[in-house]
């Protein structure tokens, strides 16, 4: 991929530029003849925000692909895919001749190693910036719940009603990122979900919502109830090896519902990376500061205040962890979260 940024991503305040303005320096970046890769880690957000930056580009580039760094496994996105028909390809499956441009959205580059191989012309995200990066148009809009929002008033700037298919996309991508409005939101976020409510299939969209659990999942919730253990307000659970990243995902969300539980965190091995997910409350809390504290010096973590990841490949636990087991991974995710994991936990499988 021949991509050279030629300016440096200097933080500007891009919430305070009418938005034709943002649209036209965007499309500034791309030529007739240009070939694009936009590239998502798959959840509803990134996905609804990569089909917009498709439709606004359409008929300015000669192509645009939407590559995924990972497979999708959370059935309601499985679902989502399947019955919206959308054009997502796995990386791996990408066409080898070279992209001229790269768009990365609902991310920024130090969020995944795989993000970093790369360069961009344009990164678009609502997550908190913690690192500067080369590119040659950014829009960064932590204040914002979720990209899909940023993405809504890109096409209003450009005078594109959004089909059905992404109409759907993108209020599905603010209604997981926002939890439909219970964790941190502004009225923009708003503004946005009431443009696209009447222009979505809720068919569709309902169906999406219920598809959350597969009978092997319950295997391993079953397993999560057996393994947790509970420090004052704060649910721990360590599970070894799992299906999917995003059943860990699930299982974090889920633990949050329990009565006088403000915190679950919930870790598990996925595709030789030891994974941890962090959900909260959202009360006067900051998961992604707690979880970068904890993990940021061995591999990949961030996040908003009530939700955060961490991913750490397994050969650097070599550094810290002598003899790789069940029991030291456990202990060692305790360890970097103390003092935050500090206290008298109650026995195993007990609430």
């Amino acid at each position: 991929m021949d991509q050279r940024p030629t300016s440096s991503t200097l933080r500007r305040a891009a919430k305070r530029r009418p938005a034709k303005e943002r649209l036209a320096e965007f499309h500034s970046c791309f030529h007739s003849k240009d070939s694009v890769l936009i590239i998502i880690d798959p959840d509803p957000d990134a996905i609804g925000s990569a089909l917009a930056v498709k439709r606004l580009l359409w008929h300015r580039v000669q192509s645009a692909t939407i590559g995924m760094i990972r497979p999708i496994k959370r059935l309601n996105n499985i679902t989502m895919a399947r019955l919206l028909k959308l054009p997502l390809v796995l990386m791996r499956r990408v066409p080898s001749e070279p992209f001229t441009k790269c768009v990365l959205v609902d991310g920024q580059p130090n969020h995944n190693d795989f993000f970093r191989q790369l360069s961009y012309t344009a990164v678009i995200d609502h997550h908190p910036l913690h690192e500067t990066f080369a590119s040659l148009f950014s829009d960064v809009r932590p204040e914002y719940g979720s990209t899909s929002s940023i993405m809504t008033e890109y096409l209003k700037a450009a005078r594109i009603k959004p089909s059905k298919t992404l109409a759907t996309a993108l209020l599905y991508g603010i209604k997981t990122d926002t939890r439909s409005f219970e964790r941190h939101t502004i009225v923009e976020d708003i503004e946005a979900f009431r443009y696209l409510f009447p222009l979505a299939d809720h068919n569709i969209l309902r169906k999406v919502e219920i598809s959350d659990l597969s009978l092997k999942d319950l295997k391993v919730f079953d397993k999560a109830f057996e393994r947790k253990y509970i420090i004052k307000d704060r649910l721990f659970a360590h599970l070894d090896e799992v299906p999917s990243a995003d059943i860990l995902v699930e299982l974090a969300e889920f633990f949050l519902k329990i009565h006088d539980i403000s915190w679950s965190i919930v870790s598990g091995i996925y595709d030789d990376n030891l994974i941890v997910i962090i959900r909260n409350d959202g009360y006067r809390k900051d998961a992604g500061k707690v979880i970068r504290k904890a993990f940021d010096s061995l591999g990949t973590a961030g996040g908003h205040s009530a939700m955060a990841r961490a991913e750490v490949p397994l050969e650097r636990l070599k550094e810290v962890i002598e003899k790789r087991t069940s029991a030291t991974i456990e202990n060692f995710v305790r360890k970097q979260l103390s003092p935050f994991a500090a206290g008298k936990s109650q026995k195993r499988g007990v609430t």
